[in-house]
């Protein structure tokens, strides 16, 4: 293993290594949030409707 280490400088390949990882999860998170279901900052019409309140005023004298 140290022969690998031998013929690449280990600095440089480890700053690859995370910045490849780093661009992989922020690509894999940008195409969870495009998707309807997976999007966890807008919330879906299934996920509204329980939460919704009926808010029709009650007629004068109740």
């Amino acid at each position: 293993m140290y022969r690998i280490w031998m013929v690449f400088d280990p600095r440089r390949t480890l700053i690859a290594l995370f910045s490849f990882l780093g661009v992989l999860a922020l690509t894999i998170h940008f195409i969870l949030l495009s998707t309807d279901e997976y999007n966890w900052l807008v919330p879906t019409d299934q996920a509204t409707a329980g939460a919704m309140v009926d808010v029709t005023p009650l007629p004068p004298g109740l």
